[in-house]
């Protein structure tokens, strides 16, 4: 994490991948710019939490209304400055957005409604209790590259409706994706200054973090997501962290081979694999081994790979060749190590500099790094396992516990591994469909991060819990207030007794012993 940057002593590029063209140039924000948006982001969000829930519902329902209406406009932007195909835009990245705004539409009222508290102590009888809901203020959200819209998009949306002002620190390589996001909402009436995005490298983000800001919320790498941890730390600054995954497909002996291997394929190369759910090991029971790695080879060899704006593309570009390199490094050690390339593994240049073809590695191992490290690219390493046991204990070592996958024919099967794979989400017969499921909550466990995002825990992570207690008799003193003693002593040991006692006799004792207390408290 760097030193303070001041506006227009760095710029960044936006690039698109496909191309290399080289579609905008931006000014670098500095610390003091970030000091100043959080400032007035702090002046904006106390108007825009007094604005009302049912009207921050009524701004969304507009930016629903209006991304539906540019769906196409915003799918062409994501591809241009991330390379995906323009179809995997709309699926992995709009229709996600539409969704969760949908969700908070339907379920912000009574999510984020006060919420009474019911008291079973017969001693807090008198009293009514309640949970409020209340926003922490400014959110800082850091996003990365690889779903530049959905990812800020949602995390945004949760924020908003709560009553947050947000300021995103979307990544270098994606600005532009993130400045549509705020033009959607501000035409849908979010108030310029409650959502501001800054522009900027790592030095932006370090700012951003150490700003005056109420909460974090960070995807990106396990290396700068313990860093920030570190430095939140010290202020006890509240963060989501979403660090990434190693995500393990176990497909079972009695798996649908055909169908199974088409989700590996998907569930590897989508986005060029540059997904924090995508399948980066797949374990398959030794009796479907071959077969199984066949087809998806042969599959992995069909895809139709170039520019995202072809239509008939499957597979674009990765983001940079930085990434591309680390996927290189990874299937070279693999090789090295006795690994069968059976599809792909070398680059496309013929297509550019960013291109790398759809790779399926056979009799892969966990001393190899694409089985140990995040590899974040298009390629499928298979290996085999003889038992169910032997399954789970393989996709359980691994440091990340972002999300899994199980496959079987026997869905009851299925669910009794899934309960004992150690990851925040576990699908039975599909993958990374959850990340578009807005009513679930998505995170990790282990190095992939702590807290949630979407759904009800995603909205949770947007507000502080607040309790409040309203005494329904004032004019009474409490019974456990000073005037202690013997016969106090004794008295609370009746209550106690009246409470919880288990014979009747014993509770009517007590209850007895407990009203001269009362009545002594009041005179």
């Amino acid at each position: 994490m760097g030193s303070d940057t001041q506006i227009g002593d760095k710029k960044i590029a936006s690039v698109n991948p496909a191309t290399g063209e080289v579609l905008r140039e931006f000014d670098c924000a500095g610390a003091s710019d970030v000091e100043a948006a959080i400032a007035r982001a702090h002046v904006a969000q106390l108007a825009w939490a007094q604005l009302g829930l049912r009207r921050r519902i009524e701004v969304l329902r507009k930016f629903q209304k209006s991304l539906h209406a540019k769906k196409s406009e915003i799918a062409g932007a994501i591809t241009r400055e991330a390379g995906k195909p323009v179809a995997e835009a709309l699926v992995t990245e709009v229709l996600v957005v539409l969704d969760a705004a949908r969700f908070l539409i339907d379920n912000a009222w009574n999510l984020l409604r006060d919420e009474p508290v019911p008291h079973g102590n017969v001693a807090t009888k008198l009293k009514r209790g309640c949970l409020v809901r209340e926003p922490h203020g400014v959110i800082g959200i850091i996003s990365p590259w690889n779903y530049p819209f959905s990812i800020p998009a949602t995390e945004a949306l949760a924020a908003l409706v709560a009553g947050n002002a947000v300021v995103l620190k979307p990544s270098e390589v994606t600005p532009l994706v993130a400045l549509e996001l705020a033009a959607l909402l501000h035409e849908a009436g979010v108030p310029p200054d409650v959502f501001q995005v800054a522009i900027g490298d790592g030095t932006t983000g370090t700012a951003l973090l150490h700003s005056k800001i109420d909460k974090l919320v960070f995807t990106g790498s396990v290396a700068t997501g313990k860093r920030i941890a570190i430095a939140a730390a010290e202020r006890l600054l509240p963060v989501v962290l979403e660090l990434g995954g190693k995500d393990p497909m176990i497909v079972l002996d009695d798996a649908d081979i055909d169908v199974a291997s088409s989700a590996a394929g998907w569930g590897a190369f989508v986005n060029a694999g540059q997904t924090c759910l995508s399948v980066e090991r797949c374990y398959v029971h030794r009796s479907l081994y071959e077969s199984f790695a066949r087809a998806c080879a042969e599959k992995a060899k069909k895809l139709h790979i170039g520019n995202g704006m072809d239509a008939q593309s499957d597979v674009g570009p990765m983001i940079h060749e930085r990434q591309l390199r680390i996927v290189e490094s990874h299937v070279e050690d693999a090789k090295a190590r006795g690994a069968r390339v059976l599809a792909g593994g070398a680059r496309l240049s013929e297509l550019g500099a960013n291109f790398y073809a759809p790779t399926v590695l056979a009799d892969v191992t966990h001393d190899m790094r694409i089985m140990r490290e995040e590899t974040f690219g298009p390629v499928l390493p298979i290996m085999p396992f003889d038992s169910d046991e032997e399954a789970v204990r393989l996709a359980n070592d691994s440091e990340y516990g972002l999300a899994a996958s199980v496959w079987t024919r026997d869905s009851k099967r299925g669910e009794i591994l899934a309960r004992r794979i150690h990851a925040g989400t576990v699908m039975v017969n599909d993958v990374i469909s959850c990340f578009g499921i807005s009513e679930a909550p998505h995170g990790g466990v282990k190095a992939s991060g702590v807290g949630r995002a979407h759904g009800r825990f995603g909205l949770e992570e947007m507000v502080r819990l607040k309790y409040l207690d309203v005494d329904l008799m004032p004019g009474m003193k409490k019974v456990w207030w000073h005037g202690y003693g013997e016969s106090f002593r004794r008295q609370m040991e009746g209550f106690l007794d009246m409470q919880f006692a288990r014979s009747l006799g014993a509770r009517l004792r007590g209850a007895l012993r407990a009203a001269g207390v009362m009545r002594r408290k009041q005179l």
